[in-house]
C-alpha cells in the first residue's frame, strides 16, 4: 500500500470534508426570502461535493482482499457509500435547491414539507455513511490492527454529530474538520502495512533417548 503514503491522497480524501466546511462558514443560519437565493446556489455548488465524502472509506480499502469476511465487509462498506452518495445528494437537491427556489419565488407554505422530506432522505444517507464506516474500520482493523483506533473514535463521533448538524456553523463545521481527520487517520494507518502478528511455536516433542 505505498500509493496511499503519497501527499495527494492525503489530500484526495480529505478534500471534500474541508470543502463542505468551508462552505459550513458561508451557509445561511436560516431560510428566508433573503437568503433563499444564497441558500440553493450553495447547495447546486455542492451537490458534487457531499458524495464524495465516501472518498475517505474507500480509498483506504483499495487492495483490500474480496473473499471471506475481509470481502464481505469490504462489500458492505462500498454499499453504505452508495446509500450515502445517493439519499444525501437527495437532501442537498430536495431541502437545499428546491427550498431555496421556491422560497425565494415566494412560495414559503411549500418549504416546510420539503424540508420534513429532505431531513428523511439526509438521516437514511447518514446511516447509509455510518455502517460504511464501521465496514471500513472493521477491514482495517482486521488487517492493521491497533493503528486503525484513533481514525475510528474520530470518525465514529463525526458519523454522530453529522446526524443532526448538516455542515452548519459551528457544530457542522467542525463535524467535517472531524471526518477529515480521521479519514486521514485511516489513510495513513493502511499505508503503514500490516499489523504484526505473534506466532507462537508449537513445542517440540522431546528427542528420544536411546543406548542407556
Amino acid at each position: 500500500m505505498r500509493s496511499l503514503r503519497t501527499p495527494r491522497v492525503m489530500v484526495l480524501v480529505t478534500a471534500p470534508p474541508l470543502l463542505l466546511a468551508a462552505a459550513g462558514l458561508v451557509h445561511p443560519r436560516h431560510l428566508t426570502a433573503a437568503t433563499a437565493g444564497d441558500w440553493a446556489g450553495l447547495h447546486i455548488a455542492l451537490l458534487p461535493v457531499f458524495p464524495l465524502l465516501v472518498l475517505g472509506l474507500l480509498v483506504p480499502l483499495w487492495g483490500r482482499p474480496r473473499r471471506g469476511a475481509e470481502g464481505a465487509l469490504t462489500v458492505l462498506a462500498w454499499a453504505g457509500c452508495a446509500c450515502f452518495a445517493a439519499y444525501y445528494s437527495g437532501l442537498d437537491a430536495v431541502a437545499g435547491i428546491s427550498a431555496g427556489t421556491v422560497v425565494e419565488h415566494g412560495f414559503h407554505g411549500v418549504a416546510g414539507r420539503l424540508f420534513a422530506t429532505g431531513d428523511a432522505l439526509g438521516r437514511t444517507g447518514v446511516y447509509g455513511l455510518a455502517v460504511a464506516s464501521l465496514a471500513c474500520c472493521a477491514v482495517l482493523w482486521r488487517r492493521h490492527g491497533v493503528r486503525t483506533l484513533p481514525g475510528a473514535v474520530v470518525l465514529s463521533a463525526a458519523c454522530w454529530s453529522f446526524a443532526d448538524s448538516h455542515i452548519f456553523w459551528p457544530r457542522g463545521v467542525f463535524t467535517m474538520l472531524g471526518f477529515s481527520v480521521a479519514f486521514a487517520l485511516l489513510t495513513a494507518a493502511a499505508a503503514s502495512g500490516p499489523a504484526e502478528r505473534v506466532r507462537v511455536r508449537a513445542p517440540q516433542a522431546p528427542e528420544r533417548l536411546t543406548n542407556l
